[in-house]
C-alpha cells in the first residue's frame, strides 16, 4: 500500500512542471469548445459527437465507428459541466434530448437508455448510432452502443437530477431496480441488437459508484445504499484501493482502474487515501493510465485525478496534472483522448455474439474527445459532479 506521503515524496519531478495558465483559463476553454460544437448542431434538443474522428482515407476502424456516435455518459458530462458553468438552457437543451430518447426508443418503453445515439438534433423514434460496413455492404449497429449499461444510464440521472427533471430519472432508476438490481449492487447492463439483449451479470465499482451517487441525487437513499454497498465490497484492504468490480462468476477482479479507484472518493465512498493509491498505482509521469494495463497517458482519468488531488489541497500536484491536460488540446478545442496514438485499458467492449470471434479489445485512441474535456473543465472549475447535491465545489 502507498501512503499519502510517499506518493507525493516520489513525485518531486511531476510537481515541478511548469503550468501553462490559469485553471479558470482552461475551464472557459473547455466550455467554449462544448457551446461551440453545440451551436453547430443548431437548435433543440441536441446530443454531441462524442469523438472528432478523422475523415476520408485516414479513417480507421474506430473512425467509422464513432463518426456520429454521441455516448450518454458524454453526453450528460457535458450537460453537468455547462450547467457548472453557468449555461443550464444549453445543458437542459442535452436532458431533453436524453429524455426524448428514453420516451421515444424504437423497441423499448420501459425507462432505460442506450449507451449510444446519432448525434445531432433528436428524432422521434430516437436514432441509434451506427455506420456503413464496406465490406458486408450494408448500414450496422454496434451490440455495446445499442446496448444499455447502468454506469451511463446512471450519469443521465445525475443530469436530470441536477436541472429538477425528476420523472425522466426516476423512471430510469425503476428500470434499473426492475431489470438490473443484484443481490448486492447493480449488474452491467444489457447487450446485443434488439430484440433479444442479454443481460450482462458481471458487476462494476465504477457504475455502482455512479448509481450510489445518481440515487442519492434522487432521494432514494435504499436504492443509493444498495449501490453503495457493492462499492464498499470491492476495497482491497492489502492494496489500500478499490478493485474494478466482479465476474458474473462473483470473482473479483482486481484490475487497478482509475474510475473505480479514484470515484468512490469524490462520491464520499472512499477515503484519500484510497483515492491516493489508486492515482500512485497508475501515474504515468505528469498523468494516470485507464488502468495498470495502460502504459501511457490516459486524459480523461488525468483530469478528474487532477479535480480529486484539488479537493485533497494536494493543488501544485493537480496542476501539473491539468498542466498535462492543458498541453493536449486539439485544434477543434477538445482535450485528445489521449497522448500516444492508442492506449489499452484492459478490458473488452463486451462478450462475442460469434461463436469462435473474441472480444472485441477496448482501447482509446488519440482523437479529439467530449468526455476528456467534460472532466478538464470540471477539474479546471472544481466541481465534483458526483458529490452529495449541495456539496459540488472541490
Amino acid at each position: 500500500m502507498l501512503r499519502r506521503r510517499g506518493l507525493l515524496a516520489g513525485t518531486g519531478a511531476v510537481l515541478a512542471l511548469p503550468w501553462p495558465g490559469r485553471a479558470d483559463d482552461l475551464g472557459t476553454a473547455c466550455v467554449q469548445a462544448v457551446r461551440g460544437q453545440m451551436a453547430a448542431l443548431g437548435d433543440g434538443p441536441v446530443l454531441l459527437n462524442s469523438y472528432l474522428v478523422q475523415a476520408g482515407s485516414a479513417a480507421g476502424d474506430f473512425d467509422i465507428t464513432q463518426a456520429n456516435a454521441a455516448y450518454v455518459y458524454d453526453n450528460a458530462l457535458a450537460g453537468l459541466l455547462l450547467l457548472a458553468a453557468g449555461y443550464p438552457a444549453e445543458a437542459k437543451r442535452i436532458a431533453q434530448a436524453l429524455e426524448s430518447a428514453q420516451a421515444h426508443d424504437r423497441k423499448f418503453a420501459d425507462g432505460r437508455l442506450r449507451n449510444c445515439y446519432q448525434a445531432g438534433g433528436m428524432a422521434q423514434p430516437a436514432k441509434l448510432a451506427g455506420f456503413w460496413d464496406a465490406k458486408a455492404g450494408r448500414w450496422d449497429e454496434d451490440p455495446y452502443q445499442v446496448g444499455t449499461d447502468s454506469g451511463p444510464l446512471a450519469w443521465a440521472m445525475l443530469l436530470w437530477a441536477a436541472l429538477g427533471m425528476t420523472a425522466p430519472a426516476n423512471r430510469a432508476g425503476n428500470f434499473l431496480d426492475q431489470e438490473l438490481r443484484a443481490p448486492s449492487g447493480y449488474y452491467g447492463g444489457l447487450y446485443g441488437y434488439d430484440p433479444a439483449q442479454i443481460q450482462l451479470t458481471w458487476q462494476s465499482t465504477e457504475q455502482n459508484v455512479d448509481l450510489a451517487a445518481a440515487f442519492r441525487a434522487l432521494g432514494r437513499a435504499e436504492d443509493s445504499a444498495h449501490a453503495a454497498g457493492f462499492v464498499q465490497s470491492m476495497f482491497d484492504l492489502s492494496a489500500g484501493r478499490f478493485d474494478s468490480g466482479a465476474g458474473a462468476d462473483g470473482a473479483v477482479n482486481h484490475l487497478a482502474a482509475a474510475d473505480a479507484g479514484i470515484w468512490p472518493y469524490l462520491a464520499g465512498l472512499g477515503s484519500e487515501v484510497s483515492a491516493l493509491n489508486a492515482i500512485g498505482t497508475l501515474q504515468r509521469g505528469s498523468g494516470i493510465g485507464f488502468s495498470d494495463a495502460s502504459d501511457g497517458i490516459w486524459l480523461e482519468g488525468t483530469a478528474f485525478a487532477a479535480l480529486a488531488l484539488k479537493q485533497m489541497g494536494h493543488l501544485s500536484f493537480a496542476e501539473s496534472f491539468l498542466a498535462t491536460v492543458a498541453k493536449n488540446i486539439s485544434p477543434e478545442g477538445y482535450v485528445y483522448a489521449t497522448i500516444s496514438p492508442s492506449l489499452a485499458t484492459g478490458l473488452t467492449v463486451g462478450p462475442s455474439l460469434r461463436q469462435g470471434v473474441p472480444a472485441q479489445v477496448f482501447n482509446y485512441y488519440r482523437r479529439p474527445s467530449l468526455s476528456a474535456t467534460c472532466w478538464a473543465g470540471l477539474a479546471a472549475l472544481g466541481v465534483n459532479p458526483l458529490a452529495a447535491p449541495g456539496n459540488t465545489r472541490g
